[in-house]
């Protein structure tokens, strides 16, 4: 952990979908500004969770489309396509925030989310 900082942000998606939702694109923008200015030459890894409904080869694939939707998104503010890469812990049980919470509705919110690692040189940032 020395080397990389782990944020939770709180984009979080619906059932089965792996849309951002308009409210959540104010965090990522910040996100995308505050990473490209104090850790520019820093690579982030997006990681997509799922609640576990569906099967586990689902999941992976729907952690892996919100990953890359976010990766997208990061992208277009800027974000160099390259220092940013998607992948997916689908249902990951020892990563779940809610453990069983899944379903329609909002039960399992919590576990429907996207992670984003920032992996530096371990210098320090850029000034404040």
């Amino acid at each position: 952990l020395e080397e990389s900082l782990r944020v939770h942000v709180p984009v979080h998606f619906d059932f089965d979908q792996a849309e951002v939702r308009p409210g959540d694109l104010e965090v990522l923008d910040r996100f995308a500004g505050v990473a490209g200015r104090y850790y520019p030459g820093a690579h982030v890894t997006v990681e997509g969770f799922t609640d576990p409904a569906g099967s586990t080869a689902y999941n992976l694939r729907l952690g892996q489309r919100r990953a890359d939707a976010v990766r997208a998104y990061l992208m277009v503010q800027g974000m160099n396509g390259e220092r940013v890469r998607a992948v997916s812990y689908g249902e990951n049980t020892e990563r779940l925030v809610a453990p069983g919470a899944q379903g329609p509705g909002d039960e399992g919110w919590e576990n429907r989310r996207v992670v984003l690692v920032i992996d530096h040189d371990g210098a320090a940032p850029a000034a404040f």
